[in-house]
């Protein structure tokens, strides 16, 4: 047997003995620090999916890790500086809880780059020794992290690290949990691994997947510490064994003291899910979401009933044959469980496999949605007699993800007009409807900051304003020019697919009618949009 396997199942062993003590962590009180970053600083390329494996396991933790929506904290992007920021504050909540008598629990669990013995957050840097040594001496009686990053396994051997092996188990009067525990997605010399397929890290996927149920092999509707690592661990093998970047091994070292059984995730907590009755036939389920990633995984044994704690929605289920596709599509409804029924589910060629992964455009996604806002020139007698200003209604589709991570690419079209008097020194009172009609593509950079995100980019319109005079006797006037500018503002992202955006513009427009002249204008507005 490999040395990494032996220390593995030297582990299983030793953790088994304190799941065996039978004793539960009652009355715990959980707090969360979760990030994703997907940048590594200059020297890196930037990760795909750390910030989604991020919010897929805050939202978890909320929903079945008994963690309450005041004490976690997302953070997507930041720096060094706002996560040890986020770290001291939730180390300060867990002090106060037990000083008030309350057992506490801090999770830190971080996706992203990591490099040379430091977490890698953007151009700042956090060292494995110093978060070790941090979290060592954090007064919270269990205290957990999981790094998902290239050679964070250097965490698990680091000076003062106790391997599993070395576990010792206290069977006195002191029954509940206390100490330091680490899992890393890979060993010491090794890369961590994003799959197109999964939309997220092996790790972290099939670690969130156990979570949901996959790791509940007791069946008692609980998955514990033990139960998610060692599901974790065969499954991240198991995939990257024949990738080539080769075999990623998870870690796992702890410093404990005491007995308990560690849980992570209630599958009833919630009250919703899906049922596979024991009846169905065996093998593995996969569970698509509308976006067409795998959300969770299901191994089923003949004649056992597993469960899988899905969020309300609607999901593809596969089911993969010798010669074919079994797949079919269910809704899961809240606050119930479920049952999946072998009926529903029909036969496919591989060819219909809803399993897609990420398509050729690199994840790219769309939004669609209306705008309003304002147009006005700087220039006061421009704005007064030539170009007025208005008012200006509009449509918009934009791309994200496609050229690049965090890129955006957009088309939008907008009309506004007013009615006006002409006046001029020579000549006044004609009416007229003054109307402009603006063309536009702009390409732009965010940097998402959790739920919201900050943007700067480029923009190119066509213009075309008009005077339409309400007496014949004055003919009708019209002028068009490209105008180039820039854009900058913020998108909010209240809901998932629910997207509110603040901007402003500064164009540039050369007009040459009577005279050349430069001419500046500028626009404010919002937009609303839905990401199908």
């Amino acid at each position: 047997m490999s040395p990494p396997l032996l220390s593995f199942w030297r582990a299983v062993a030793a953790i088994l003995l304190l799941v065996a003590s039978g004793a539960r962590a009652e009355g715990l009180r959980r707090f969360a620090l979760i990030v994703g970053n997907d940048e590594g600083g200059d020297d890196t390329r930037p990760l795909r999916f750390a910030r989604d494996d991020a919010r897929k396991m805050h939202g978890l933790l909320a929903r079945l890790g008994g963690v309450a929506p005041g004490d976690a904290k997302l953070l997507l992007n930041e720096s060094s500086k706002d996560f040890l920021a986020a770290l001291t504050e939730l180390e300060a909540r867990a002090q106060e809880a037990r000083a008030r008598g309350e057992r506490t629990a801090l999770l830190v669990y971080y996706s992203g780059h990591a490099k040379d013995g430091t977490l890698r957050l953007g151009n700042s840097r956090v060292g494995f020794e110093d978060l070790k040594k941090r979290l060592s001496a954090t007064s919270a009686d269990i205290r957990i992290a999981i790094l998902d990053s290239c050679r964070s396994g250097a965490l698990t051997r680091t000076k003062g690290a106790r391997k599993a092996p070395a576990f010792q188990i206290e069977s006195g009067a002191e029954r509940d949990s206390r100490g330091l525990v680490i899992l890393t997605s890979s060993s010491a010399d090794e890369d961590s691994q994003e799959s197109d397929a999964l939309g997220g890290s092996y790790f972290s996927h099939h670690l969130a997947s156990g979570l949901l149920g996959d790791a509940d092999r007791s069946g008692d509707g609980r998955v514990t510490l033990f139960e998610a690592y060692s599901h974790a661990y065969a499954r991240t093998v198991a995939d990257t064994a024949a990738s080539s970047g080769g075999a990623q091994h998870p870690t796992f070292s702890y410093d404990l003291a005491g007995n308990g059984d560690l849980v992570l995730t209630d599958l009833r907590a919630s009250g919703d899910g899906l049922v596979v009755p024991g009846l169905a036939p065996s093998g593995t389920y996969y569970f698509v979401d509308s976006a067409g990633m795998v959300v969770a995984e299901l191994d089923k044994a003949p004649d056992l009933e597993r469960r899988v704690a899905l969020a309300p929605g609607t999901y593809r289920v596969k089911r993969r044959l010798s010669d074919r596709l079994r797949i079919g599509e269910v809704e899961v409804a809240r606050g119930r469980q479920v049952v999946l029924e072998e009926t529903r589910l029909r036969d496919a060629p591989f060819s219909d496999d809803p399993v897609k992964g990420v398509a050729s455009a690199e994840g790219a996604w769309w939004t669609v949605g209306l705008s309003g806002g304002l147009q006005s020139f700087f220039d006061a007698p421009t704005r007064e007699s030539l170009f007025l200003s208005v008012g200006l209604l509009g449509a918009e589709a934009q791309l994200h993800d496609y050229f690049r991570r965090d890129w955006v690419w957009g088309v939008d079209v907008a009309l506004g007009g007013k009615q006006a008097l002409l006046a001029l020194p020579t000549l006044s009172g004609p009416a007229y409807k003054y109307s402009v009609m603006s063309l536009g593509t702009t390409l732009k950079s965010e940097w998402p900051r959790g739920s919201i995100a900050p943007f700067v980019g480029v923009r190119m319109a066509y213009l075309v304003m008009r005077r339409d005079f309400a007496d014949a006797a004055y003919p009708d006037q019209k002028y068009a020019m490209f105008s180039p500018g820039l854009e900058t503002g913020l998108r909010w992202q209240p809901l998932r697919r629910l997207h509110v955006t603040g901007r402003a513009r500064l164009h540039y427009l050369l007009y040459t009618v009577d005279e050349q002249r430069s001419l500046g204008f500028w626009e404010l507005g919002a937009l609303v949009t839905y990401q199908p």
